[in-house]
């Protein structure tokens, strides 16, 4: 049984934002059951409020403060289900770690998730963004997701084709605010080939073959390669890649090309994705540095928050390398964090 809902009032979020800029929430609950999140999003109906969903803020801008509810999702357990032959469903509440997680399923033995390890938020964050990494996807073994739908106020269970997902995309981004994930389903597998393309993981392992490799291993080359490219964000704050990569057709692609011999890009089935952080380095912005925020020097892809900047100096920041980017090679960045709240 839940205990009684809580609502605060005037409550600081910038503890509670992996880029920890200054926001405030005019109100704030904690959900740690669906029944608390049903009570939550009630209140704030009947008193007319705007709802703003956290989990582990790693993948959002808080343009400002917040007028209206914050509802954290603090929903935790993890349970297997269905264990037969080498085959079992990891069930996560929508509050627990996503990397905890990670380690949690790979310390078991099973495979599907290992590539993900060390990706910031929650394990209700994930099939939001569809979170990938050195060659895989979450949809690639989420089996289904619980969520109240806002619309019928409904808890209803969302099949993988269901959420439609895309390359960090899906239902619940398309249809923004309709679903709150409470708990999603992985289907792992202790005989799932490992994902081991990517040229940093084949350079981190050597010549092992994948025989002789197992989850754990894998999850701790991923991790060893994230933490020598990618700040830490509880030492630098940021939000993780803060750009997508674009993808554009063919023909556009051979023209950057004719004039980039060197671009980076991978073939897609509909095109060719282009490297966001190669565009963003070529236009002068790897490095740079103004009084409060930046770009990571080993990592384009991440701005950082290095000296007590704010959300709008974040926000001014990305416009002006996508600007800087669209003017020199003609491909519009698309920002991956959500921005919420009302600029100072």
């Amino acid at each position: 049984m839940s205990q009684r809902l809580e609502i605060r009032e005037n409550i600081e979020l910038e503890a509670l934002n992996t880029l920890h800029v200054p926001a405030r929430a005019r109100y704030y609950a904690e959900a740690h059951s669906a029944d608390d999140l049903v009570r939550s999003l009630d209140w704030a109906a009947s008193e007319d409020q705007e709802v703003l969903i956290l989990g582990g803020g790693s993948n959002l801008v808080l343009a400002g403060d917040f007028m209206g509810l914050v509802v954290r999702l603090a929903i935790r357990g993890r349970r297997w289900e269905h264990i037969e032959d080498h085959r079992a469903t990891l069930v996560l509440g929508a509050g627990e770690n996503w990397h905890e997680a990670v380690l949690y399923a790979a310390r078991a033995g099973y495979r599907g998730i290992e590539n993900l390890a060390l990706i910031p938020g929650t394990a209700g964050a994930a099939p939001v963004q569809n979170i990938g990494a050195y060659g895989v996807e979450l949809c690639d073994c989420l089996e289904s997701v619980t969520a109240l739908d806002r619309k019928t106020g409904e808890l209803v269970i969302l099949e993988n084709a269901e959420c439609r997902f895309a390359y960090r995309d899906s239902l619940f981004k398309q249809t923004p605010g309709r679903y709150v994930i409470t708990e999603i389903r992985l289907g792992l597998s202790r005989l799932r080939p490992l994902v081991l393309g990517y040229r940093d993981l084949q350079e981190y392992l050597g010549d092992a073959p994948e025989t002789a490799l197992d989850p754990l291993q894998v999850a701790e080359a991923v991790m060893a390669i994230r933490r020598r490219k990618l700040p830490d964000p509880d030492i630098i704050p940021n939000a993780g890649s803060f750009f997508k990569n674009p993808v554009v057709d063919r023909a556009t692609f051979e023209s950057l090309r004719e004039r980039n011999p060197d671009i980076v890009a991978y073939p897609q089935e509909q095109g060719v994705k282009l490297a966001a952080a190669w565009l963003i380095d070529q236009s002068g912005w790897k490095g740079f540095r103004n009084a409060r925020v930046g770009v990571h020097n080993r990592q384009a892809l991440v701005l950082i928050n290095h000296s007590g900047g704010s959300g709008a100096d974040i926000l001014e920041l990305a416009e002006t390398i996508r600007q800087s980017v669209a003017e020199r090679f003609g491909v519009t960045l698309e920002m991956e964090p959500g921005i919420v709240g009302s600029q100072r």
